[in-house]
């Protein structure tokens, strides 16, 4: 049975940023607007969270049961690891999906935007349809295109439509920008597993473009979403502050490039976790330093 430590770990932690980063930028972009509502950027960050975590138990369970994850290199998983029960795995899934969709019924009922209730199944349909069902659209090289939809403009324009009734250039450009970094998260994820992806049938994106223009593909995106920001530069001078993180850019996409050993490549997932919750504080503060 596995531990409170294993779940924890099971829930992959490091990707959270990912799931935060539009909600911030979404919400700064309603600040900017001059419609910032609290309560609803709470129940928006419930949602992205918990559809992050139920997104990762889902994984974890399809992966296991298909047997992709016997042999990975990367931190645990519970059902390829034998620790957890499938069964229990997919309940966690489905417990973590069922909150998100009560908290997103919540924030919906708050804003009166109920159209939003079809992005909501959309998006609970996705977290499933990533590595579950008979025809996996992450199994195709697929994954990539709803990460950036979902972790990008869906998360990040629903946040400030929620709050502000409508978006703005800020909040499109942002939604682009942190949509990218969760793309390039995910590139170097699947980067790392590219030779047992393989052996699995498994196609991602990282797969079909092969190891060395998968690695490139990491650090364009990464550069693509700081150069959108110059877009927003003349009408907010303060967005230059993203430029702070171009330092911090540097070390993961060196280890991109250059890192052999597959496990060299696990603490990029982290670092490019932390510059989407970078980028996305930067965000906010330019938005925040714009008004004043």
């Amino acid at each position: 049975m596995a531990t409170v430590g294993q779940w924890i770990a099971g829930a992959r932690l490091r990707t959270l940023p990912m799931a935060i980063a539009p909600v911030i930028i979404g919400t700064a972009a309603a600040f900017d607007m001059g419609a910032l509502h609290w309560g609803r950027a709470v129940l928006a960050a419930l949602v992205a969270l918990l559809l992050q975590i139920g997104v990762n138990y889902a994984n974890d369970y399809s992966d296991g049961i298909r047997g992709t994850d016997e042999v990975r290199v990367g931190p645990l998983r519970l059902v390829g690891s034998g620790v957890a029960k499938p069964a229990h795995v997919k309940m966690a899934a489905f417990g973590a999906l069922g909150l998100a969709m009560l908290a997103g019924l919540a924030l919906v009922v708050m804003s009166q935007a109920w159209w939003l209730l079809l992005v909501g199944a959309g998006a609970v349909l996705a977290a499933w349809g990533y590595t579950g069902g008979k025809n996996p659209y992450g199994y195709m090289g697929l994954g990539d295109i709803f990460v950036f939809v979902f972790f990008g403009p869906v998360a990040t324009l629903g946040t400030t439509f929620t709050q502000a009734g409508a978006v703005s250039t800020a909040a499109v450009l942002g939604s682009i920008s942190t949509g990218l970094i969760a793309v390039a998260l995910l590139m170097a994820n699947n980067v790392r597993d590219i030779p047992t992806d393989t052996e699995v049938g498994k196609r991602t994106l990282a797969v079909r473009l092969g190891d060395r223009n998968a690695r490139l593909s990491y650090v364009a995106m990464l550069a693509l979403s700081v150069v959108l920001m110059l877009f927003l530069a003349p009408a907010k001078p303060w967005i230059l502050l993203v430029l702070l993180l171009i330092p911090f850019m540097l070390m993961p996409s060196w280890l991109m490039l250059k890192g052999k050993k597959r496990k060299s490549l696990i603490p990029v997932l982290q670092q490019t976790g932390l510059i989407n919750l970078g980028f996305s504080v930067l965000f906010a503060a330019a938005m925040v330093l714009s008004a004043l």
